[in-house]
């Protein structure tokens, strides 16, 4: 797997999963709607986490800065 996601790419991931978090666990977005934000902030946080994402490399698309 060869890195494809820049530091900016990840901040904003972080910051989207933890929006999502805090409005399921204020009782804003409930339900399927709940749900379905929790896996998406997981996923934000696991592809973070290993600065790769899958749906990018399909389309050969990079936010990594090139040396």
């Amino acid at each position: 797997m060869k890195k494809n996601m820049g530091s900016a790419d990840k901040i904003i991931r972080f910051i989207l999963a933890a929006i999502f978090v805090v409005l399921y666990y204020t009782g804003t977005v409930t339900g399927t709607w709940g749900i379905v934000l929790l896996v998406l902030a997981a996923i934000f946080v696991l592809t973070s986490l290993v600065s790769f994402c899958p749906l990018y490399a399909p389309f050969g698309l990079s936010t990594c800065k090139t040396k």
